[in-house]
């Protein structure tokens, strides 16, 4: 359950870096097809976050998970 909430984060992550990319090398011919890299890159970005959002609830819901929490007082 960990390594899946992990590998999602760092995919995240790393399409979060190809977007940063993306709209930092834009040569002036092709700033259309950029921007498109760019916009498809980030709307990625939240249907993985989004994703990872409703699988956690998920798997809170269906009992695979447990919220430990901070103690209230000792």
């Amino acid at each position: 359950m960990k390594t899946l909430i992990v590998v999602v984060l760092v995919a995240i992550v790393v399409v979060l870096a190809s977007a940063g990319v993306a709209m930092l090398k834009r040569p002036a011919a092709g700033r259309a097809r950029d921007a498109s890299r760019m916009a498809r890159a980030l709307a990625l970005r939240v249907a993985l976050s989004i994703a990872l959002f409703i699988f956690i609830l998920l798997a809170w819901w269906l009992g695979w998970i447990q919220p430990t929490g901070l103690p209230v007082s000792r």
